[in-house]
């Protein structure tokens, strides 16, 4: 059963990176100079850019911000296709020492954040890997958990979370989709 009532609107959305951002802010003390922001391919690094931008109305600077893509880190990589599509990574700075904050829109079993932290290794070695999402629905098969959360979705294991965002798909919403 499809379900395409969204269940969050673009004012919600706002309203959870605004909170994000506080709560980094709050965290961190209103030090950014030693963090960055990782946005997970693809819409990960839309929330990641609305984040930013949202620390530079608060505080007036400009954290650190990257775009990682974690295709052939995944471990059902040969699952997904023969030819999985690649997008770019861009992280034009070194994350040695750096606190990270890796976003994303969906947390849901913990493998694709996994992937993104193997990635990450790849270009340094982070003081810290923290994580933020725009909505988190539980089912973990791993030991991984949001430090920053818009929402949670009690779902069951079969449903689906599709968030869309208006640099991609048109609309800012989130909606279930019952499996």
């Amino acid at each position: 059963m499809n379900t395409d009532n969204p269940i969050v609107n673009a004012a919600d959305i706002n309203r959870m990176i605004t909170r994000i951002a506080h709560e980094i802010l709050e965290k961190h003390q209103g030090v950014v100079d030693n963090l960055a922001l990782i946005g997970i391919q693809t819409r990960g690094v839309y929330i990641a850019r609305r984040i930013q931008s949202e620390i530079r109305k608060i505080e007036g600077v400009n954290v650190l911000i990257g775009e990682l893509d974690i295709t052939l880190y995944r471990d059902d990589w040969t699952r997904i296709g023969h030819h999985p599509v690649v997008k770019p990574t861009e992280i034009s700075f070194s994350v040695d020492g750096l606190d990270v904050i890796l976003v994303d829109d969906v947390l849901f079993t913990g493998r694709t954040i996994r992937a993104a932290m193997d990635a990450l290794m790849d270009f340094g070695r982070p003081a810290r890997i923290e994580l933020a999402v725009l909505a988190s629905r539980g089912h973990r098969e791993f030991p991984i958990q949001p430090d920053y959360s818009g929402r949670f979705f009690d779902t069951r294991y079969q449903d689906s979370i599709n968030v869309h965002l208006t640099e991609h798909d048109g609309t800012d919403d989130i909606v279930i989709v019952r499996g």
